[in-house]
């Protein structure tokens, strides 16, 4: 990947650039990251002229390593004020590549209110109008877009959602199929988007650009090891295929870590009514497919396609954290009824996470009851239909709970809470208070780590490793289930390895971390600038004085403990 592409909506103008040599190991989240701190006022409004939005693939991105397909997008969140990337599958990081493209960098803002298209080829960016398109969702726009374009094209759109500027808004990416169905979910970059009134992305010609490695037999030997070891490995190689990550569903109500009635519990009674094996049996019975790759590459297959009781398409990527969220957060038992809220979030463009502890918080304050699915389709109507409540709802949990006058409002940095209570997960708790991210799972999650979840011993240190080791595989642009083999030192001694025969140099496993490091660093300065400080990584108010009922657990991490997470 030798050229950076930038989009400039000041005057609709794009331009490629070479990339220079110093840019030559950052990738995916750490090139995200060295862009933003480089090129963007951290004090910026996220939806002003002087935001950008990024799109990368990983360092790793143009080889045959293991789930190599995941597409980081970046930029300052409207949800949190800090730094963000989400990240996604589907099929636009491989398409990326294969144009040689590094990086996609939209800067500025159009004077107008008209809105754009960027139709991507091989050395080409056209910018063109997208009047026909506004007010449509996700699965109505791409298949026109495929109509126009064909049905090879890799997507990225926006609903509603982010034209609206909602804050919980995501960035759609279409899987292999051609759904609309991968998101990169977190931070509201969907309305950093719509800033930029782009309503979609479209690259519609697979480009000639052909991978570089310094030591073509190295890399493909120690490549062959490590993939060998993630199919090995019983998660991995056996129970992401089997049945999804829904497969923690029971796993974490055993633990007592599944959220239920808005964090007020770590059990839901009717969890095996929404659990992995229940999808499975369902699915069998409906034509749905329980082993599907999101994207090219990956050797897992955990992603899966959910048919409705009339065996008719409605979701794909239907995910652990959207069923603990929208399910047992909300006390809704009915697997179907949480489908179909996800596959509403797909298609407006919203953060199914966000979206289920906003229903919860609802739920909290009165507006519906617990347990109320029909309701919670109603909220997500209101939220479609763009009524004043429905914009209330778009800015995310911490702004519709405190609107509501909600005590208990599962956020971190302004950001919901994924689907692991950290009262009895206290590594991931850790992670949650002090990432650069807000409460993201994937910056650092230490569910399967060695030791008692629910003890402090030792989490702090347990969580900054992980998070030095995710902001890696984020940069190689992996996918984190391809890191869970890093549990044997050896294994990520092979992913040094690779690292080296594609770049050259000595790699061993601290100049690996480093990546890591570097990456994380970066995004700590960014939020230092935008005037956060040690006092905002703290997790709610109530998680460190309300106990989880079936074990009697609070997050005893102190402030002092916290601030020694990272080095730097």
């Amino acid at each position: 990947m030798n050229k950076i592409l930038r989009i400039n909506m000041n005057d609709a103008t794009a331009s490629f650039q070479d990339t220079d040599k110093s840019s030559e190991l950052f990738g995916g989240r750490g090139l995200i990251a060295r862009i933003l701190t480089e090129e963007v006022p951290a004090l910026c409004d996220p939806l002003g002229p002087d935001n950008k939005l990024v799109f990368c693939p990983g360092l790793l991105g143009d080889t045959v390593a293991p789930c190599h397909g995941r597409l980081s997008i970046g930029g300052k969140s409207p949800l949190t004020g800090t730094i963000k990337e989400a990240n996604a599958g589907g099929t636009f990081a491989k398409q990326m590549v294969s144009l040689g493209l590094k990086a996609l960098i939209v800067e500025g803002q159009p004077s107008s209110k008209e809105w754009s298209i960027v139709v991507l080829g091989n050395n080409t960016a056209e910018i063109l109008p997208a009047a026909k398109y506004v007010g449509m969702n996700n699965y109505q726009l791409t298949d026109e877009l495929r109509k126009e374009f064909g049905n090879t094209v890799s997507i990225a759109s926006i609903g509603c959602a982010g034209e609206r500027g909602y804050r919980n808004s995501t960035i759609q990416i279409t899987d292999p199929e051609g759904r609309p169905s991968r998101a990169a979910a977190r931070g509201g970059l969907g309305s950093v988007m719509g800033s930029k009134r782009i309503k979609a992305f479209i690259i519609k010609e697979t480009g000639a650009y052909k991978v570089a490695y310094h030591d073509r037999a190295a890399f493909h030997e120690n490549n062959r090891l490590y993939t060998k070891e993630v199919l090995a490995n019983p998660i991995s190689g056996q129970g992401l295929p089997a049945l999804g990550t829904a497969v923690l569903v029971n796993m974490t109500n055993a633990m007592g870590i599944l959220p239920t009635n808005n964090f007020s519990r770590g059990q839901f009674e009717y969890a095996e009514e929404i659990s992995g094996e229940k999808i499975a049996e369902l699915q069998s019975s409906r034509n749905g497919v329980t082993k599907h790759a999101c994207h090219a590459g990956c050797v897992i297959h955990c992603s899966n396609v959910i048919n409705d009781a009339a065996g008719n398409y409605l979701t794909s990527g239907f995910e652990y954290e959207t069923i603990g969220l929208n399910g047992a957060n909300c006390g809704i038992r009915d697997i179907d009824v949480v489908a179909q809220i996800d596959r509403i979030c797909d298609d407006l463009g919203i953060d199914t996470m966000e979206t289920g502890c906003t229903i919860g918080v609802c739920m909290e304050a009165g507006r519906i009851s617990f347990g109320d699915g029909a309701g919670a389709l109603k909220l997500l109507q209101e939220m479609k239909e763009g009524s004043e409540f429905g914009h209330l709802m778009g800015q995310g949990t911490e702004v519709t709970g405190k609107a509501l006058g909600v005590k208990r409002i599962p956020t971190v940095k302004g950001q919901a809470i994924a689907a692991y209570d950290p009262r009895g997960l206290k590594g991931t708790g850790v992670t949650y208070a002090t990432s650069p991210m807000g409460a993201d799972h994937t910056a650092g999650h230490t569910l399967g780590t060695p030791g008692d979840p629910g003890d402090k011993e030792g989490k702090v240190e347990t969580s900054r490793n992980v998070q030095v080791a995710m902001a890696v595989i984020d940069s190689l642009g992996m996918c984190l289930f391809a890191s869970f083999v890093f549990e044997n030192p050896d294994n990520i001694t092979l992913l040094a390895n690779m690292v080296g025969a594609k770049f050259g140099g000595e790699w061993d496993i601290p100049k690996l971390m480093g990546l890591g490091v570097q990456t994380l660093a970066m995004e700590k300065k960014f939020n230092r600038d935008a005037g956060f400080t040690a006092k905002d990584d703290r997790l709610p108010e109530f998680m460190y004085s309300e106990t989880l009922p079936d074990s009697g657990l609070v997050f005893d991490i102190t402030d002092e403990e916290l601030a020694v997470t990272l080095p730097f």
